[in-house]
């Protein structure tokens, strides 16, 4: 998917999550930001496990809800890293400076060059770039079916 579209998809199984990751992902150039939202348990990164699919970088990607970021290096010269993020820690702290975090992470990879894909990241990710992809997630309780919602942000 190169084009910078919007769209909605239902996905039944966590296997449509991670193609609907990697049908994301093949468009992602470095220094885009991806901002991925939803409740706990939505499926947010296993879609991040579908963009790592398709930018063919260094795994395994798991929720880095400890260590704050994680960066996957890619697999072929030139290609972007991807960094992803998670912003949980810091959703107590609606002050918090997204980049001073980042920057104190030291991790030796310059954001500019990569695609940052960040959880729990809306209100505090739009600080890294005007220009990102927000992709909401929900999950049905009754069916456990998921639905996705995308849309690149424009300044």
């Amino acid at each position: 998917m190169a084009e910078r579209s919007s769209g909605s998809a239902e996905l039944p199984t966590a296997e449509d999550t991670i193609a609907l990751g990697a049908s994301l992902g093949e468009g992602l150039q470095a220094g885009d930001v991806v901002v991925l939202s939803g409740p706990l348990g939505a499926g947010k990164t296993v879609l991040a496990k579908g963009i790592a699919q398709a930018m063919d970088v260094d795994g395994p990607v798991v929720s880095p809800t400890f260590v704050l970021a994680r960066v996957h290096r890619a697999r072929q010269a030139g290609r972007p890293a991807m960094v992803h993020v998670d912003m949980y820690r810091l959703l107590d702290h609606p002050g918090a400076d997204l980049l001073g975090e980042l920057d104190a992470l030291d991790l030796d990879t310059d954001l500019d060059d990569a695609v940052v894909v960040v959880e729990w990241g809306e209100g505090l990710a739009e600080r890294l770039s005007e220009h990102h992809l927000d992709i909401r997630i929900e999950r049905d309780s009754a069916t456990d079916v998921r639905t996705a919602i995308w849309q690149w942000s424009t300044p």
